[in-house]
């Protein structure tokens, strides 16, 4: 598989734990400017693949590209320092402190001084429509408005890439719909390049151009979304408990298809 200079790329990569192999042999590339999708039944190793490309984990066998740079062993911090950032499924935000407060720790953690990390925030907030959640603490948040100030966070000083890890977890469907117009603009308007990962597959076929199908640690398909609609390959992999909220995200999306 060839790659292009602006993406950022797990080539073949592996993870063992005491035994278990929770990935095997995995290459997934995330290109800027574009919303890919990574899809997989509970236990597929998608978290997994997400903290090896942020640097929360290294990889036992293979490598982490970006932009053609090896980035294998670098902490997280510095890896956000090089542009790739990330959301977590708990959130993670300082609870005990007002949302500005959160986006601004960011900025200074990326080296701005406190006066520009307050302007940065304060930009950040009004390009996302949160502005009157400045004040905020970010422990009383309704769990969407928490959900989008970690969007807020992470897109902080504009990274090249961002991973989403579950971010439409338990919304509304008219939530899911704010929540992708948010995302379209992330990577159409900043040119960051998004890694989509959701349990939401009605809003992975609807956002992305490419998605990744990750089952028992291994990629079992790759394509557009009418390529994973019709896939034999990940209908078989999401039977059992989780069977009956794919399929009827596959029926929606097939009637509502062009």
């Amino acid at each position: 598989m060839a790659f292009g200079d602006l993406e950022l790329v797990a080539h073949d990569v592996s993870v063992q734990f005491e035994g278990l192999r929770a990935l095997s042999g995995v290459t997934l590339a995330v290109p800027r400017g574009r919303i890919t999708g990574l899809i997989g039944p509970n236990g597929a190793g998608k978290t997994t693949l997400i903290n090896v490309l942020t640097g929360f984990q290294p990889p036992t066998a293979g490598s982490v590209e970006l932009e053609g740079e090896a980035v294998n062993g670098i902490a997280a911090h510095k890896l956000r320092h090089k542009g790739v950032a990330r959301t977590f499924q708990s959130g993670r935000l300082f609870r005990d402190l007002p949302v500005v407060d959160n986006l601004e720790v960011t900025g200074v953690g990326l080296g701005h001084r406190r006066r520009e990390a307050i302007s940065e925030a304060a930009r950040v907030m009004a390009w996302l429509g949160i502005s009157h959640l400045a004040g905020t603490i970010a422990g009383a948040l309704p769990y969407t408005d928490e959900r989008r100030v970690a969007i807020g966070r992470a897109i902080m000083c504009t990274p090249r890439y961002l991973l989403l890890d579950e971010p439409a977890a338990g919304m509304s469907e008219h939530e899911s719909h704010e929540l992708a117009v948010i995302i379209r603009r992330i990577a159409g308007e900043l040119g960051v390049g998004v890694l989509l990962i959701e349990h939401n597959i009605g809003l992975v076929l609807q956002l992305c151009e490419r998605i990744f199908v990750l089952d028992s640690g291994e990629i079992i398909e790759v394509g557009p979304p009418d390529r994973i609609r019709h896939s034999d390959a990940v209908r078989h992999a999401y039977m059992g408990t989780q069977h009956d909220e794919l399929m009827p995200a596959f029926e929606a999306e097939e009637a509502t298809a062009p």
